[in-house]
């Protein structure tokens, strides 16, 4: 079994047997997770924030912090596996997305991130099928290769499936 940690601001992508991509403690960021049936293909983005403009040359090294230039980069890596830009053959999932450090919601990032990612999926002729957005608790999110199962996990709560 291989794991394939995803880090703020980083994706990727896999076909291979036995592999799990997995991010941990989201809070205010988005894991976007696509699944495409057809080639058995997972793949994941961290967001960390909705828009690239405030910071290009970090959207250059690091594409998957923005929500803007990380669902391109998921693609993008998705094509190389074998998947199309056909929507209808993704499956797509949201995790994150909480306020965990912003009680009088100053900055609503969380709120901002899926806002941004939905519309840039919507872009792409995509759309979540389920989610788990907002709240005050990160999240750790794992999406298996073999069964295409996203499973979450937090502390002090029992795992669940989204």
């Amino acid at each position: 079994m291989s794991l394939n940690i995803i880090g703020i601001g980083e994706f990727g992508a896999s076909n291979t047997v036995g592999t799990t991509i997995k991010t941990l403690a989201l809070g205010s960021c988005v894991a976007v997770i696509l699944l495409h049936p057809p080639t058995r293909s997972v793949g994941m983005v961290h967001v960390a924030l909705p828009d690239s403009s405030i910071s290009p040359e970090r959207a250059q090294e690091r594409p998957g912090y923005f929500a803007d230039t990380g669902i391109p980069a998921l693609l993008r890596s998705m094509t190389q596996l074998g998947c199309n830009h056909n929507g209808k053959e993704y499956i797509v999932k949201l995790a994150g997305g909480a306020k965990v450090m912003d009680p009088n919601n100053t900055f609503n990032i969380g709120k901002r991130n899926a806002l941004a990612i939905k519309k840039i999926l919507w872009k792409y002729g995509l759309g979540a099928v389920a989610e788990d957005l907002g709240g005050h608790f990160s999240r750790t999110v794992a999406v298996h290769v073999d069964t295409g199962r996203v499973v979450l996990s937090s502390s002090g709560r029992p795992d669940w499936e989204i």
